[in-house]
């Protein structure tokens, strides 16, 4: 099939790679043009130099594949199309938006007679390797549209990737699924904080990862991948301990407040990322002042 991919990132690209090399067709288009042309040369990706540019290279019924950063540059895009489209055409977010904000965008394309699907795609760096893992939201009929798609991005035809429901239905998993990420990678980071405090027994970080790898109930890709950085660095000395969030951690404690679930793994575990970008935390502070006030315990002062 023919589509376009608007947003040439890392997983735009990569996703632009692998459904070129399994003989689509991919218009491509990005803000930064060199990013454009290096594809174009790479990859005999068609290239486009504006949305109508990518649009007007498609002939009608149009895919366009949107794979942009999460809120105002989604809009933005999701907005344009809907005016550059016609009846007929459709619409694929594959990236990390909000499940009510894409519920909303569907029901703006659909008034146009504009199809939505929602992609919600786990894989980052590795999906062009590996395929991606795909939670897709939409009517039956866009969905089948997009089919193809799937399948080449997908790690197997059958395997990896799912129509798990109406628009929003999508991000809505993907949400989940990156709050479940959350807890897991807390989780891994407490498990080894406490085994390389235990400096009696000297323990080798990276090779308990190896050991733990394989037969092991808490083997993973997220273990192989811890395993990766400490063969590297073992002590990790070049990376500070400041952790971001992209957002759908938030979302999915959110939701869990709004539909009573108790969370309480995840809610720690986004908040734990809050604490790591605190250099002197006023809590911290208020906590050593009232064993203090209490029971005299010594406070340790802050430098002049």
């Amino acid at each position: 099939m023919k589509l376009a991919m608007i947003g040439l990132g890392k997983m735009g690209a990569n996703m632009a790679r692998r459904l070129i090399q399994d003989g689509h067709e991919v218009v491509g288009y990005n803000l930064e043009t060199a990013v454009t042309d290096k594809l174009a040369e790479e990859v005999n990706l068609i290239p486009a130099y504006s949305l109508a540019e990518a649009v007007e290279k498609l002939a009608p019924p149009r895919v366009v594949w949107v794979m942009v950063p999460s809120g105002k540059p989604t809009e933005s895009v999701v907005s344009e199309l809907g005016d550059l489209l016609s009846e007929g055409d459709l619409v694929v977010d594959g990236g990390n938006s909000n499940y009510k904000e894409t519920m909303r965008r569907g029901t703006m394309l659909a008034e146009k007679g504009i199809d939505f699907v929602d992609v919600g795609t786990s894989g980052g760096i590795w999906g062009l390797k590996e395929g991606y893992s795909m939670m897709v939201g939409g009517s039956e009929t866009a969905v089948t549209t997009v089919t193809p798609a799937l399948k080449t991005l997908a790690p197997g035809a059958d395997k990896g990737w799912g129509h798990v429901g109406p628009s929003g239905a999508g991000h809505f998993v993907k949400m989940v699924h990156n709050g479940i990420e959350y807890g897991l990678m807390q989780a891994y980071a407490e498990g080894f904080e406490i085994l390389k405090a235990k400096e009696d027994f000297g323990l080798d970080l990276h090779q308990v990862s190896e050991i733990w790898r394989f037969g092991s109930v808490v083997r993973s890709w997220l273990l192989d991948l811890t395993a990766n950085a400490l063969a590297e660095d073992a002590e990790l000395s070049e990376i500070k301990g400041f952790v971001p969030d992209s957002g759908e951690g938030r979302w999915t404690v959110f939701e869990a407040i709004d539909l009573d679930v108790p969370a309480p793994i995840i809610t720690h575990s986004l908040f734990a990322r809050f604490v790591s970008r605190q250099d002197d935390s006023f809590s911290a502070k208020l906590l050593a002042a009232m064993r203090n006030q209490f029971g005299g315990h010594a406070v340790v002062k802050a430098e002049d």
